[in-house]
């Protein structure tokens, strides 16, 4: 059993990452870039133009996230209705290492700021096609969890911000192994917060938070 102290911890690192100091302090030289986002999407035109030709760039993007940014392969994440400033900031740290996937990396280094920018609002303005699990049960589980837990960083509703990322509607396999790998440091990316959140989680919750934030729209 997870001993109280773990718990109260796991909580304090939790309400911990919602800092803004902690946010800036992470990928600092990532502002330029995000404010230029904020500026596109404050001009209609600009902001219209970026979204027509992120369409266009989301084709190759589809042969792995899926059309229109909804995943059909379990271990890809759903990029449809993501903040845009939060998928910005992932491609930005494929861009530098500090989120590792040889493919990825590649991919990102080859584009352009402004197509980096047009991709990530085209994707932040699809509607995201959940897969809710059957198991009401377990959904139930994990709403419970969540609500104690994981709703101080990615939102009540799930849908996160421009610093974490939504989980309404992510795939259930792919959040499931996610956390997982956070638990277990085996992942393709570090985050000492969610390192510590995770090491709270047996497998059976990490199952049913996962369930639970499929089901979320």
């Amino acid at each position: 059993m997870r001993s109280l102290f773990g718990i109260g911890f796991g909580l304090w690192l939790a309400a911990l990452a919602s800092s803004p100091a902690l946010a800036q302090a992470d990928g600092a030289a990532d502002v330029p870039l995000l404010e230029k986002m904020r500026r596109v999407e404050a001009d209609p035109a600009l902001s219209e133009a970026a979204f027509k030709r992120g369409a266009k760039l989301s084709n190759f993007c589809a042969n792995c996230h899926g059309a229109n940014g909804n995943s059909t392969t379990p271990d890809t994440p759903n990029l449809a209705g993501q903040n845009p400033r939060y998928v910005l900031g992932q491609m930005l740290k494929f861009a530098d290492g500090r989120r590792r996937n040889e493919f990825m990396q590649g991919l990102i280094k080859a584009m352009s700021a402004d197509e980096r920018i047009d991709t990530a609002l085209y994707f932040s303005r699809q509607p995201v096609t959940t897969q809710p699990s059957a198991d009401a049960a377990l959904v139930a589980q994990g709403k419970s969890y969540y609500d104690k837990v994981c709703f101080r960083c990615h939102g009540a509703d799930g849908h996160g911000n421009e610093s974490y990322a939504r989980l309404a509607g992510q795939q259930m396999p792919y959040v499931t192994r996610t956390l997982t790998r956070y638990r277990e440091g085996g992942g393709t990316r570090m985050d000492p917060l969610m390192a510590a959140a995770t090491q709270q989680m047996d497998d059976a919750t990490i199952r049913a938070v996962a369930a639970y934030v499929s089901s979320l729209r």
